[in-house]
Formats: C-alpha cells, sequence, structure tokens
C-alpha cells in the first residue's frame, strides 16, 4: 500500500506540474478566444463585453473561408489534425457519392483550396463602423473607428460537385444597403439556432499562447451544409470585392478554461 501511495503521488505531482506548465504557457490578460467547441458552455474568462447587435444593424465588411472548421460543433465533429490545416470536418464527409467528389476541370478552379469532399467554414463579418466592405480585417476597421464592435455570423459546409446543393452566391454580398448598411444577399438557414458567445478573431497568426486581442461576438451555426464547388469558383471569377480566391488555414481549437467565456 505504501508503494502505491508514492507512486499515485508521484503521478499527481507530474501531472500538476503539466497542467501548472500549461498555465504558464497560456497568453494572460486577453479577453475570451475562439475557435472553441460549441457543445461545450463552460469558460472562466473574466473579461466580459457587451455583445455586438445583430448583423442586420451592422455593416458587412469581410466574406472569407477556412479549409475544415475551424470550431467543433455537433455537425462537424471529425478531427482533421493539428496544424494550420487541421480542424475538424462535417460528419457526412464520407457519404458523398462518385459524382460528387469528382473535382471540375482544372480551368473551372478559379477558388483554391477546396476540392469536392472538404469542409470549409464560412465567416461573415460585420463591424459597427461606417466602412465599405473589402479584404481583410482591415476592411472592418478605420483610423476614426480603431474599437468597434465586431460580430461574425458563422456556417460549416460540406463541399461536392452537386449544383443542387446549395449556392454559394446566394449569400455573397454584390453591392447590397439595407437601410444604409452593406448586407449580403442572405445567410444560411434550417441548419440549427446559432451558438451565439464571446471571442477573438482567429487564423494562423494564433494560439492558445499568442492569442488575438479584438474583442467579437460570435454566431455559429451547429450543423453541417451541403455547398456546391462550383458556385465557390463562380464567387472567385465574379471578382468579389473582398478579393477572395482561397480558402485559409484553421486556428486550432482553444480548450484552455481560461481563454474561454461562458456560453448562456
Amino acid at each position: 500500500m505504501h508503494y502505491l501511495i508514492t507512486f499515485c503521488l508521484g503521478i499527481f505531482s507530474l501531472s500538476l506540474a503539466a497542467t501548472t506548465a500549461l498555465s504558464a504557457n497560456l497568453c494572460q490578460g486577453f479577453g475570451p478566444q475562439t475557435p472553441r467547441d460549441i457543445s461545450d458552455t463552460t469558460g472562466s474568462n473574466p473579461i466580459n463585453f457587451s455583445r455586438a447587435p445583430e448583423p442586420t444593424q451592422l455593416n458587412l465588411c469581410n466574406i472569407h473561408t477556412h479549409t475544415n472548421a475551424e470550431h467543433k460543433g455537433p455537425g462537424f465533429t471529425i478531427f482533421a489534425g493539428d496544424g494550420d490545416h487541421g480542424g475538424y470536418q462535417c460528419n457526412d464527409s464520407k457519404r458523398l457519392t462518385d459524382a460528387e467528389l469528382v473535382e471540375p476541370d482544372h480551368a473551372a478552379m478559379a477558388y483554391h483550396g477546396v476540392k469536392p469532399g472538404d469542409t470549409i467554414e464560412v465567416h461573415w463579418v460585420y463591424t459597427s463602423c461606417q466602412v465599405t466592405p473589402g479584404k481583410g480585417l482591415g476592411s472592418c476597421l478605420t483610423k476614426a473607428c480603431t474599437n468597434p464592435e465586431l460580430r461574425v455570423e458563422s456556417q460549416v459546409f460540406l463541399v461536392a460537385n452537386n449544383k443542387s446543393a446549395l449556392n454559394f452566391m446566394d449569400y455573397t454580398y454584390r453591392g447590397q444597403l439595407v437601410a444604409g448598411l452593406h448586407q449580403p444577399k442572405a445567410l444560411p438557414a434550417g441548419t440549427g439556432e446559432p451558438v451565439v458567445f464571446a471571442g477573438s478573431t482567429t487564423g494562423t497568426s494564433f494560439t492558445q499562447e499568442i492569442c488575438s486581442p479584438f474583442q467579437v461576438t460570435w454566431s455559429v451555426r451547429p450543423q453541417c451544409a451541403k455547398l456546391d464547388i462550383n458556385s465557390l469558383n463562380e464567387w472567385a471569377k465574379s471578382g468579389n470585392v473582398f478579393q477572395e480566391d482561397h480558402s485559409h488555414g484553421v486556428r486550432q481549437l482553444v480548450t484552455a478554461p481560461e481563454l474561454l467565456a461562458p456560453i448562456n
């Protein structure tokens, strides 16, 4: 028994040391981070900020995609690996038909970094600044508006070569103004009640050790939808104002409770 207790105490000490080392490596003093598992509502980050208004009350400033979902959710739980090209895949990724997996002709591939069978997470980024939609996060800020309220509407798609699937052009921006605010044609519907929470910007520049300073209200739909890859290529060919012609990498899931806000 004495040896068992000594052994167990040794294991506990190693575990405590590992936890302490992990905590020491976490970025300090930052607000809640993103991406996260939207099925897990826990979090202990102490920094609070007001929820951004609904997207209809803000200006759309950017649309972009990430190959593989940055978030983990009920409809996208398949782990795709670590690193910039990891993330999560839709649960139905292995259920596409042979025809849906056929890649379009090379000449038709105007949008890069995505092929049939891939999962993508699309971000519609909104700001309280008076801006015109454009390239990158810089389009969401101005010299006179450096600390805007930011909101991201997110939808995860399973990409297929199927013209009967959803058409990305139905969700793009083509100069629409509604009540004086820039808006997309529409946002996806029918993929579950969005999970709304406080977080940050994402992307491959950030980790649990290197945190994003931006405060963002997130609205992430919990289920995947099937999207026609030909419509992504059409978006790139149409000369979108965001200058998006490829899908971006992912920031790995944030799991440390200290870096997450509780989801109410």
